[in-house]
């Protein structure tokens, strides 16, 4: 028997009767036919979870355009407003009602139907199965009733008004609100996009990743932040040194100690005995909002801990570099370069005056060695990070849902750059005496760092992959990093700012170029006139003009500056982008104020949306990838059915049907 005979037997054990593979057939072209799913595309989050959470719950304003196209004027602009906050919030929103409220039975009569059709719009997308799964099981019958029954039907009319009047009588419209404003907030977005860093700046990555956990469907492009702490977990000291540096510069250590329980008490004690004397000005925490809630004594036990980690981590990158020779990056080994007696740091035979020159726990004889304290210390981080088991389930998470790129819709998604060569060709990049580039690249990178986490990979491999998060975080040629060299040193400790530059790698002098994005498609075997790269990583300075539309729309870079750290840089507070059934749209947010805001007053997070792309017609499920699964799968059916029909197979018509209905 050839194998599309064994592959059809194995096929008729779903489908086992012409009427069942039939059945399935027809499933399948209607669902070709629907319209294309909501994407929604989120980049560098960065700890801001009360943004995340309520640009999550609001669909970046796709909430609010539908309750515009539903009501249109037959609600005031302060009713839809009210609407859309209950839809964003209805547990708190509810108390708010329900205490200033005269008449309830009225109100939630009224607000249940609005909800159902606002839900009715946002399902109309999906097959009732799909639609079915959504729902909460206590509610799951009526709100599909409901949905599929007009109160304009006259013959319905009792029917529907008597649901919704009994909902109100036995005391459950509270819940049955909430249940229905969470149906929404789940169909209004059909895949979620995260382009790379959940971390580092703002003080909730942790509750950032419990979301997504819970989250229905969404994928993760990792960036040069969440290799870092995936390289922290993984037990890279010279990444906990970076993770640790990272938190105090911004005075955030919420994610650290409340999200995974890392202990910090050793290291506020080093640094107070190492640093009691040091006024460490060059490590006074960077002016964030937390900033202003320390007080100066806590101020300046940040700054002594964040000189002391930031030492060690010199020594530590040091070490790695010296055993990692091949990665050329033993210049960035800048402890050596130090003369203690004039102060100085030559780097490129050019000698550079330092800021201070404080370093007890270095001995210019021997630089890099830790101090037996220093090595106790790390003793203790490492277990720290190693023991914690929130940190270990959140990296298996990211693990899990992402990689280093992802080709979803004629779109390829990564979080920073493609390595490149001075005349726009993808560069090959040396990895343990292999070169690899473009696509190759990203895919052997991503298993060097699955390698890192799994118990049968060979202890020299394993050691070089926990080593190479270090390279992906700074090194030179990292599709994640793309830079000359990351100059942390020299901005502590050097007086010369032109010591401070990073080169940015040929992706970023090149990315405005039409026919070097096509390169890169062509490269990732993505074809069509509407393809695109989606990026992250380099915020997107709006303030000065810079458009993140690039390369006659080929290319579009949604970092506009999530974290509060770059508000003032940005002047905005990031781009998300949609991607519906009619096209592309990108939405430029202010900053988020708080979710009690928007609770007590309405406030949505201030959003201008911009048409990047428009489809000719509607898009439906046939012109994505998911289509061309179904039409794979439609074939296959239709060659059962032929198997059937001439004999080729017997159907079991005595077999009880265990197909599964496909849905997108």
């Amino acid at each position: 028997m050839n194998t599309d005979e064994r592959y059809l037997h194995l096929l008729s054990t779903a489908y086992p009767t012409v009427a069942d593979a039939a059945s399935e057939v027809i499933n399948l072209e209607a669902i070709l036919n629907l319209p294309k799913g909501t994407e929604h595309f989120l980049a560098d989050l960065h700890g801001e979870h009360e943004a995340f959470i309520h640009v999550l719950k609001n669909a970046s304003g796709n909430i609010k355009r539908k309750v515009g196209e539903i009501f249109g004027n037959t609600l005031r602009e302060s009713e839809k407003k009210e609407l859309c906050t209950l839809i964003y919030y209805p547990e708190q929103k509810l108390e708010l009602v329900k205490a200033a409220e005269e008449d309830l039975e009225d109100w939630y009569r009224i607000t249940i139907h609005q909800l159902v059709r606002v839900c009715r719009d946002v399902s109309s997308k999906y097959t009732r199965s799909k639609v079915r799964k959504s729902l909460p099981e206590e509610f799951s019958y009526i709100i599909e009733e409901l949905l599929h029954e007009s109160s304009d039907d006259q013959n319905k009319a009792a029917y529907v008004a008597v649901i919704v009047d009994t909902i109100i009588s036995t005391g459950r419209a509270d819940d049955f609100i909430v249940a229905i404003c969470n149906v929404i907030q789940r169909l209004a977005i059909d895949q979620l996009h995260i382009l790379g860093d959940i971390y580092d700046r703002g003080p909730g990555a942790h509750i950032i990743i419990d979301t997504l956990r819970q989250y229905h469907s969404w994928d993760i492009q990792w960036g040069n932040h969440d290799i870092l702490w995936m390289g922290a977990a993984a037990g890279n000291d010279a990444c906990i040194c970076n993770v640790l540096r990272l938190s105090l510069r911004y005075a955030n250590l919420a994610t650290l100690e409340e999200g995974y329980g890392i202990n910090l008490v050793p290291l506020a004690t080093f640094a107070l005995e190492t640093y009691g004397d040091d006024p460490c000005e060059e490590f006074i925490p960077r002016e964030l909002k937390q900033q202003t809630k320390m007080d100066e004594k806590t101020l300046l036990l940040t700054a002594k801990m964040h000189k002391a980690i930031s030492i060690i981590q010199f020594k530590q990158e040091a070490q790695i570099f010296h055993r990692r020779p091949e990665w050329q990056m033993e210049d960035r080994c800048l402890l050596e370069n130090i003369d203690f007696d004039e102060n100085v740091c030559t780097i490129n035979g050019v000698k550079h005056s330092m800021k201070s020159c404080f370093f007890p726990t270095v001995n210019p004889k021997a630089p890099l060695e830790l101090t037996p304290e220093e090595a106790l210390l790390m003793k203790k981080l490492h277990h720290s990070f190693r023991v914690s088991e929130k940190l270990r389930k959140h990296i298996s998470t990211i693990l899990s849902h992402g990689c280093m790129y992802n080709i979803c819709n004629q779109n390829l998604l990564f979080h920073a750059s493609v390595p490149l060569n001075d005349d726009g060709s993808l560069k090959e990049v040396e990895i343990l005496g292999k070169t690899y580039k473009g696509r190759q690249l990203m895919e052997f990178i991503g298993q060097l760092i699955r390698s890192a986490f799994q118990t049968d990979t060979p202890t020299d491999l394993k050691a070089f992959a926990k080593d190479y998060f270090l390279y992906l975080w700074c090194g030179k040629d990292s599709p994640l990093f793309d830079k000359s060299k990351m100059a942390t040193f020299e901005r502590y400790f050097l007086t010369d700012k032109e010591t401070y530059h990073e080169e940015k790698g040929n992706y970023f002098k090149l990315r405005d170029s039409a026919d070097v994005c096509d390169h890169i498609l062509d490269a990732f075997g993505i074809e069509g006139e509407t393809r695109h790269i989606i990026n992250g990583h380099v915020p997107v300075h709006a303030s000065k003009g810079e458009n993140p539309i690039k390369a006659n729309g080929r290319l579009m870079v949604i970092d506009g500056g999530f974290s509060e750290a770059y508000h003032s840089e940005t002047g905005i507070a990031g781009y998300t982008l949609i991607y519906h059934s009619r096209g592309f749209q990108l939405v430029q947010h202010e900053p988020f104020t708080s979710s009690q805001d928007a609770i007590l007053q309405g406030s949505d997070i201030k959003s201008t949306t911009q048409i990047v792309e428009m489809s000719t017609h509607r898009m439906l499920v046939a012109d994505t990838d998911k289509g061309r699964e179904l039409r794979a799968q439609i074939l296959d059916l239709n060659d059962l059915l032929y198997a059937y029909r001439h004999g080729i197979i017997k159907e079991n018509t005595e077999k009880t049907s265990n197909r599964h209905v496909k849905e997108r």
